[in-house]
């Protein structure tokens, strides 16, 4: 956890001042001289439709609230991918005796989950907030946080079985570059044997959490600072971190994000999510409804899969115990058919 309405203020001012001058002219000029409208951005009609579908737990097709796995697990910041060969395949973090244990596990309903093993957190410090892509010849990149000094670690699995079988083909340390004290949270913009492309938060001044962006070749490491979407999250009031995100999911030829926020920093209960238009560089608020009415949600993914032979958007968020309905927290699991 670790907008559209402000659009472009200088085309208000323009407009503002063109309409001043008009003001001056003749009634002739008045006539013949009319005020040029700007039309809404393309994206928004779909990020409408996309937000329609995130916020509304209580319609989704299927959902599941405090997901475990088949061992009782607790399946904290899940991230959902389709296998390949069959069926789905989700990465996520459980705490168990203190120690972050990052474990994969298969299904293929999305709402119940077959244990597989875990992959990181027993023998070289916790392992937190993993996330998963499979790459275009079969092989599976994942990164997450590690410990000590949090920081981010990849690691590329050449199949299926090897990624069942915890069998590494190569891992990458990520050095601090934006923060000495911690960097994590990644998501997968994309990701191959030889590059991967990643977002990630970085502790700024190590007092928040704000949003980066890193690449690497599996040996070099580059990261760069993503002040526009910190601020279209600031935008909204926050004053806590700005932390976990998951992205890109393409809808109807748009790129949108999910990212958290926390409106009060150290105040879990506060935690909100938000939809994030890449093409505008905006952010909605989301005013996601549950069925017992829980109110903060963090950690948020969101991937693109085919359910029942049907497109259908998969959702995940970790509902904190603060603000949460009964039976409510946990890591919520949601589906919906497109």
């Amino acid at each position: 956890m670790k907008k559209s309405t402000f659009i472009i203020n200088s085309v208000a001012v323009a407009l503002l001042f063109v309409a001043c001058q008009k003001g001056n002219n003749t009634l002739g000029n008045k006539s013949t001289d009319k005020l040029k409208t700007t039309s809404a951005p393309p994206s928004d009609g779909p990020r409408a439709t996309l937000r329609g579908y995130i916020e509304n737990v209580t319609t989704a097709d299927g959902r599941v609230y405090n997901a475990t796995d088949n061992t009782g697990k607790t399946m904290d910041c899940l991230k959902i991918i389709a296998n390949p060969s069959g069926g789905y395949i989700g990465v996520y973090h459980t705490m168990i005796n203190g120690t972050f244990k990052t474990n994969v596990a298969s299904s293929t309903d999305l709402l119940h989950w077959t244990w597989i093993r875990e992959l990181a957190g027993s023998n070289n410090g916790g392992a937190s907030q993993p996330t998963i892509a499979a790459t275009a010849v079969g092989g599976f990149v994942m990164v997450w946080e590690q410990e000590p000094n949090n920081h981010l670690k990849f690691s590329y699995f050449n199949s299926w079985t090897d990624l069942q079988n915890g069998a590494v083909a190569k891992t990458f340390e990520a050095p601090h570059t934006l923060s000495t004290c911690a960097e994590g949270t990644p998501n997968i913009y994309s990701a191959s044997s030889t590059s991967v492309d990643v977002g990630f938060h970085y502790w700024s001044n190590c007092d928040v959490d704000r949003q980066a962006r890193g690449t690497t070749n599996w040996t070099t490491w580059s990261a760069a600072k993503q002040t526009q979407i910190d601020n279209a999250i600031l935008y909204w009031g926050v004053q806590g971190n700005i932390g976990d995100r998951d992205g890109y999911l393409n809808f109807q030829n748009f790129n949108f994000g999910l990212i958290e926020g926390q409106g009060t920093k150290g105040d879990f209960g506060t935690w909100r999510c938000y939809l994030y238009d890449y093409q505008t560089g905006n952010a909605d608020k989301l005013n996601i409804h549950t069925d017992g009415g829980s109110q903060a949600f963090a950690n948020p993914t969101f991937t693109m899969l085919t359910v029942g032979g049907q497109p259908a958007i998969v959702i995940t968020q970790f509902i904190p115990s603060q603000l949460s309905a009964s039976g409510e927290a946990g890591e919520l699991i949601y589906y919906k058919k497109i």
